[in-house]
């Protein structure tokens, strides 16, 4: 699997597999078998992970993963795996919290991780007319410092905010973001911005929660009650996108594409992200290893400059997604924002 420098001595895959499926509220998991999937897609050449404090019991499998990996793979072969967190205080502690708030949820992931040092933790703020989030970012850069955290990045903030923190003197190497053939608020401003500064960009949402799919291809459009909140979340953004007819133009360019490359529509949606500038990864939300060799041939996949053109003549007659990253479901109120859920620590612990 290819990989990519995302900081010094911090090289990832360019196929991240997800862990947000793997929490609770998506139907049970079985915690054996899905140590054998990680250690399946590490073999594979899956080595980086992606979870968060608030993915219920997941950091915790990926610690039991790590373990186990070294057990039958070697100390050596577990260095090779990079494993991001993330710190999402809940909405309702933000006014309050403390340095010492956020000194003790890193330690409980590096806990959980059953880890010395945190690879990658990405930093979330739900609500930036609580404007702490310069401040809290400052505190996560000290625990950097004091050897907690080997590198930081952000989730979800916009170019603005973005700039404020990188301005405070704050080491982001990385922003993970919302980017598909459908939202394309990352290369308004946020990736130009990022570039200049070295942050590279990790994206979520390549496949807009399974609805870049063949399933979908000539399906009706979905309507409530959805099966999940995931599909409701992006089902949203593809009407933003101009609708479901015109989505469904775009499945149909991708899946003629998908057929004469031997692959399938999902991973044709992911390159054409991991292309654009600045992406350095997609992360996959794979449940299981069903779909693993495909999102390991993702980053090999060779789309032409016709391939593209097929789908950029889909894409200009798209609306523009309003806002800039993250601006339409920070809107509680909004269609988006009522969607989120916003005290999940509580919540699950």
């Amino acid at each position: 699997m290819e990989k990519t420098e995302l900081a010094p001595g911090h090289r990832i895959t360019r196929v991240i597999k997800g862990g947000w499926q793997l929490a609770g509220g998506h139907g049970a998991v079985d915690r054996n078998a899905g140590i054998a999937d990680m250690i399946a897609f590490a073999d594979a050449g899956i080595t980086t992970f992606d979870c968060a404090d608030i993915y219920t019991g997941v950091e915790a499998m990926i610690g039991d993963f790590r373990t186990e990996y070294q057990r039958v793979r070697g100390a050596e072969a577990l260095s090779g795996i990079k494993v991001h967190t993330k710190f999402v205080p809940d909405l309702g502690n933000l006014a309050t919290l403390t340095r010492e708030d956020v000194a003790k949820a890193i330690d409980t992931s590096l806990g959980r991780l059953k880890m010395e040092r945190l690879d990658l933790v990405q930093f979330h703020w739900w609500d930036y007319e609580i404007d702490r989030q310069v401040e809290v970012a400052g505190w996560l850069a000290e625990l950097r410092e004091q050897g907690k955290i080997a590198n930081l990045g952000g989730t979800n903030f916009d170019t603005a905010q973005m700039q404020r923190i990188l301005d405070a003197g704050v080491p982001l190497v990385s922003m993970q973001v919302q980017y598909s053939l459908v939202d394309d608020r990352p290369q308004r401003a946020l990736a130009a911005a990022a570039q200049k500064a070295g942050v590279q960009l990790l994206c979520y949402g390549s496949v807009a929660g399974g609805l870049f799919s063949e399933r979908m291809l000539g399906a009706p459009e979905p309507e409530p009650p959805f099966d999940n909140r995931s599909i409701n979340k992006y089902k949203l953004i593809v009407d933003e996108f101009g609708g479901w007819a015109l989505f469904q133009d775009l499945l149909k360019a991708l899946n003629s594409i998908a057929k004469a490359h031997g692959t399938d529509i999902a991973s044709v949606a992911s390159r054409a992200v991991l292309e654009r500038p600045g992406v350095a990864a997609v992360i996959v939300g794979a449940r299981n290893r069903n779909h693993m060799e495909r999102n390991l041939a993702i980053p090999g996949l060779a789309l032409t400059g016709e391939d593209f053109g097929r789908i950029n003549a889909v894409l200009a007659r798209a609306n523009p997604v309003p806002g800039d990253v993250y601006t339409l479901e920070r809107d509680r109120n909004g269609r988006h924002g009522s969607v989120m859920k916003y005290n999940l620590n509580t919540a699950g612990h």
